[in-house]
């Protein structure tokens, strides 16, 4: 028996997508899935579900980078503070110095706080890693579709916004309790959330979005202490706003504890508010949930791809990107390896948040000034 699936697809599901949702809707233990606008193919389960089960952990429903998520916050400026292109390229140079894409230098590297030192982790292996790469990589952007972005309000106040998570450590736990993990008939991978295997993944999932968590707080610090540098600017602190979009909770939906797992979608109950971004090129929006029943209170976590990154390099031209991404400063000297993020490799996002109308309501509409991202 299949569980029930509820879509807010902007232009329908195709053939691949669809074969995923109907192999996750009938893994035992499903009690419900719901499908956001923004949702697309990925390894397992597609990433913009949100998929609730009884009593089993799925990790493939969560996905390897845990806790990751968005922090946005306002800066106390206008948007003529970044019209020059030399205050721009000061901006992207120091961003570069005090946040690191990949890593720190190991003796430079920022201790572990004590909230992620002392809890060891499920395994020898990944706690020698957290000692390592935890430590490292904290307060490290990575690649792919993480930036730090400058955009711009409807009222022209600037905001920084950051989408970053759990770095190597979160695919690191996902592999091992997987590994640990049984085999449903579909193929989906399991913990019986009772279990100790379960008990076990569930701390180390907290532990990551911990880990996350810290890391964006730290970033963000930095960023903030470069305006500061820079520009004598500081941040308005009671705007934050934060939210991640990979985890699993226990939760209450229609008088039921369900374990809800969401794979690129935010939680957000009535009045929560939340971030949905464009690309380097199109809008972003801050929303407050609605917490629609169906969509278990969950809203998309931004436009979502529409081609896979090997189909979008050979399709998107260096050029294409740059007439894209319009007016936004970034780093012109790595266009050619950011191909796969330009505007066209994602959804519309306007057409996105028509479809997601039931499930958020739009709070603030801003566009990209500056975009920090990693090739």
């Amino acid at each position: 028996m299949s569980a029930r699936v509820a879509t807010w697809l902007p232009d329908g599901a195709g053939a691949e997508l669809s074969a995923s949702l109907a192999r996750l809707a009938r893994t035992e233990d499903v009690a419900h899935v719901a499908v956001m606008p923004d949702a697309h193919v990925a390894d397992d389960v597609c990433v913009g579900t949100v998929t609730a089960t009884t009593r089993r952990l799925l990790p493939a429903a969560v996905g390897g980078d845990i806790g990751c998520g968005m922090v946005a916050l306002r800066l106390r400026a206008g948007a003529d503070l970044l019209a020059d292109r030399d205050r721009a390229a000061r901006l992207l140079s120091g961003l570069y110095r005090r946040v690191p894409h990949l890593v720190h230098p190991a003796e430079g590297a920022p201790s572990l706080p004590e909230d992620l030192l002392a809890p060891r982790l499920g395994a020898p292996s990944l706690e020698a890693m957290k000692r390592r790469e935890g430590r490292t990589q904290l307060g490290t952007l990575g690649r792919g579709n993480h930036f730090l972005e400058i955009q711009r309000d409807e009222e022209g106040a600037l905001w920084l916004l950051l989408h970053s998570g759990s770095r190597a450590m979160g695919p690191a736990i996902r592999r091992h309790h997987e590994a640990l993990a049984a085999r449903d008939p579909s193929g989906v991978r399991f913990l019986d959330a009772d279990s100790e295997a379960g008990r076990a993944y569930l701390d180390d999932v907290a532990w990551a979005a911990r880990y996350a968590r810290a890391s964006r707080a730290r970033m963000v610090a930095e960023a903030a202490a470069l305006f500061a540098e820079l520009f004598g600017v500081d941040v308005d602190a009671p705007s934050r706003i934060e939210v991640d979009h990979n985890h699993v909770r226990r939760e209450e939906h229609g008088g039921r504890a369900l374990w809800v797992h969401r794979k690129g979608a935010m939680g957000l109950r009535a009045g929560d508010l939340g971030v949905v971004p464009g690309s380097m090129g199109s809008p972003s929006f801050h929303v407050e949930g609605r917490g629609h029943p169906e969509a278990l209170g969950s809203s998309a976590h931004g436009a979502g791809r529409a081609l896979p990154r090997g189909e979008a390099r050979r399709r998107i031209g260096a050029r294409q990107l740059l007439r894209e991404a319009g007016g936004a400063w970034f780093d012109h000297r790595i266009a050619d390896r950011l191909r796969d993020e330009a505007p066209s490799a994602y959804k519309d996002v306007g057409a996105v948040m028509r479809a997601q109308r039931e499930l958020v309501r739009v709070v603030r509409r801003l566009a990209p000034v500056l975009v920090y991202k990693a090739a």
